[in-house]
């Protein structure tokens, strides 16, 4: 997280001087027959109004299309308030993009159902609430007509990837862009080196080793007066149902890097992980650590590591391993027996948050259909699923049987006193999976 909030900053004091000079660009309505205006502008909707979402919207202005955030909801109304101060302050590090917010009173909605209502304003949606939202509010984009852009991880259990994978089938068949936020696939140094490994250049992978070793991230301790429901919204990364564990919510980043320079998804995972340094009440039920093998079909071996405890050796990585050579993604750069086939120039490096959002309001604004990243964005978020259900139960986890089980650990009603799926103890305690105990299939 502090690495995306680094990024886009650099980008943004690099390009700060184009700010003001915007050109505005015909939008063409796919719901409209592609008409032509250069009057039309392309309507925001910001579902989900964090920190991820602020930032998101803010790149999504930053473009050099006509766009305007007409629409915004939240479960909080102070949240929605906190983006909305964001998004209109003249003097943000990040750009001043006040003029392109166009969002009164009558459009800003909060509550449970508010997605609904955000959405039917606008011609592009962004999506960036907690990611166990995000099946739910991808199906009624998609249902509604509206092109998409959704941060990763796009579900958390098996029941939401199949939600995700029909919704995303639509889309298709609407001709909606979707962009997923696994921003690696628009950074040029990445896009580089799958160039040259699908020209050959390492050969065939047979094997990688991802990681996402850090610190961790923020906590939000529980306040009184609030309700389990708001808590655990409030708590978010530390429950499975809203986040899906750190192994889902940062370290798919990692994983989909194999899949996607593999072209393939892994056909089953085992591994161990635990809770042992980050055991607090304040830390839900998640774990601190994961190592995941993965199988491809093909023998295809992948290593997949993420940690979170201070102190510990921190690395956020991706290197892959073929028969003539290496990939060292963070480096940039192709090895084989210690010599170097290709290097990068960092010089050409571009900001890909910056650049998803560059590319798509793109394409929306010539009506073209350019972007289909939602089945990646699902099946990704499958194998680091199976992640967690790997270290979790202490099994080997099987990609078909996963996908076709329907598990699901959403609660059945959304509500602020809500019967949730995971309580607390007398003590404040809640319960953790217990590798060898806790079983997803006999």
């Amino acid at each position: 997280m502090k690495e995306d909030k680094q990024s886009r900053r650099e980008f943004v004091k690099q390009s700060s001087l184009l700010a003001g000079g915007l050109v505005a660009a015909p939008f063409l309505s796919h719901a409209s027959g592609y008409f032509n205006s250069v009057d039309d502008t392309i309507k925001i909707a910001l579902v989900g109004c964090g920190g991820r979402g602020t930032g998101a919207a803010m790149q999504a202005m930053l473009t050099k299309q006509n766009v305007k955030l007409v629409a915004m909801a939240d479960a909080f109304r102070d949240r929605l308030d906190s983006a909305y101060a964001a998004l209109t302050d003249e003097n943000s590090e990040e750009g001043n993009v006040k003029a392109k917010v166009a969002v009164p009173e009558a459009n800003k909605f909060v509550g449970f159902d508010a997605y609904q209502k955000a959405i039917a304003l606008a011609d592009v949606v962004i999506l960036t609430t907690p990611p166990g939202f995000r099946p739910i509010h991808f199906e009624e984009a998609i249902r509604q007509g509206k092109h998409v852009f959704m941060e990763k991880p796009v579900a958390t259990d098996p029941a939401g990837i199949q939600r995700v994978l029909r919704a995303a089938e639509e889309a298709k068949k609407k001709k909606l862009n979707v962009v997923v936020g696994l921003q690696r696939h628009y950074q040029n140094s990445y896009r580089e080196l799958l160039k040259r490994v699908k020209d050959g250049m390492i050969g065939e992978i047979t094997s990688g080793q991802v990681w996402w070793n850090n610190d961790g991230v923020w906590v939000n301790m529980r306040k009184p007066g609030q309700t389990e429901m708001e808590y655990q919204m409030r708590n978010w990364y530390y429950f499975n149902w809203l986040c899906g564990d750190h192994i889902n919510e940062q370290h798919i980043h990692n994983i989909d890097v194999m899949n996607w320079f593999k072209g393939d998804y892994p056909v089953k995972a085992f591994g161990l992980g635990g809770r042992q340094v980050r055991t607090g009440k304040e830390y839900g039920e998640i774990y601190d650590h994961h190592y995941v093998e993965y199988h491809y079909a093909d023998g295809t071996i992948l290593n997949s590591q993420c940690r979170h405890i201070k102190g510990t050796y921190a690395i956020v990585d991706e290197m892959l391993v073929g028969t003539k050579g290496v990939v060292k993604c963070g480096a940039a750069e192709i090895t084989s027996k210690g010599k170097a086939l290709y290097k990068y120039d960092r010089k050409n490096e571009n900001n890909p948050y910056q650049t998803e959002h560059d590319e798509l309001f793109a394409a929306i604004a010539k009506g073209e259909y350019k972007f289909a990243d939602a089945e990646n964005g699902a099946k990704s978020t499958l194998t680091a699923i199976m992640g967690r259900m790997a270290t979790y139960s202490g099994q080997v986890i099987e990609w078909d049987k996963t996908l076709n089980s329907g598990l699901s650990i959403m609660p059945t009603t959304f509500a602020w006193d809500a019967d949730m799926p995971v309580k607390p103890d007398a003590n404040g305690f809640y319960p953790i999976a217990t590798p060898g105990v806790t079983r997803y299939f006999s």
